[in-house]
């Protein structure tokens, strides 16, 4: 007999076949994907530069025929050996930007670039991927370090930016402000390649404790992804993710 007292639990459902195929799925899904993806990427970008490297190279010196003609196999059978056009990339790049820093080289290259600058089409292509790639490999002060929020498009909703330089020059001189101004990137989600570029008054910038890194992946994730009360973005693994899909499915039998 029940009495007033009595607390009544809740009938626990047991999962069903396919609420436990769903899950096991899923767990199996978390554990393969990044392991997959990430070899698939890997072997797939060596095997892109070996087909860009290795047609340069004699055929005498082409890893299969090395190994053929070492163990004395058939000429007919296909070995593929995958890296070696990675070595001598590397190689050669190194060679390449050991030659460049020296008399020699500089001048090579200063001859190379007055000839390109009188070309008009090949001006224009060449400027450009020059650009691209003193953004991306060259490590000087223009790189951003702070991150940031300004009030935009209006007062009262914030974004998400990086402070690039201080303003100067005419733009700085006919801002019209009271104090400095400072250049902010202002990214798009979720590619941060893209953006607007803002001239803000500096007492309008709120600076983030957060680094640029973990503001990168905030606007990369739209949101998702937040950094901790130490400014860190914690970086779940393989076990947490599948003890997040178990926590889930028991709620959908709740």
């Amino acid at each position: 007999m029940n009495t007033p007292f009595d607390i009544e639990t809740p009938e626990v459902r047991r999962p069903t076949l396919v609420g436990r195929f769903r899950a096991n799925f899923l767990t199996g899904l978390v554990v393969i994907a990044p392991v997959g993806l990430t070899i698939w990427l890997i072997w797939s970008v060596v095997g892109w530069i070996d087909g860009f490297v290795l047609p340069l190279v004699p055929a005498a010196y082409h890893p299969d025929r090395m190994l053929q003609d070492f163990f004395g196999l058939d000429p007919s059978m296909q070995i593929n050996v995958r890296g070696l056009g990675v070595v001598i990339f590397l190689l050669f790049t190194v060679i390449v930007g050991w030659m460049a820093k020296g008399l020699l080289g500089r001048s090579l290259i200063r001859f190379a670039e007055s000839l390109v600058e009188r070309t008009p089409v090949v001006r224009t292509i060449y400027s450009g991927i020059k650009q691209i790639s003193e953004t991306i490999f060259a490590q000087s002060e223009r790189s951003f370090e702070t991150a940031c929020l300004i009030e935009y498009p209006r007062k009262g909703i914030w974004a998400l930016g990086f402070i690039s330089t201080e303003t100067k020059g005419e733009v700085a001189d006919k801002g019209h402000t009271s104090g400095d101004m400072v250049s902010v990137f202002l990214p798009t989600t979720p590619n941060p390649t893209s953006g607007f570029l803002l001239f803000v008054p500096r007492a309008d910038v709120k600076v983030l404790d957060m680094t640029v890194e973990d503001a990168a992946k905030l606007v990369i994730s739209a949101g998702l992804v937040y950094p901790n009360e130490n400014g860190k973005v914690q970086q779940n693994g393989v076990v947490e993710l599948m003890d997040k899909i178990d926590d889930q499915e028991i709620e959908k039998r709740s």
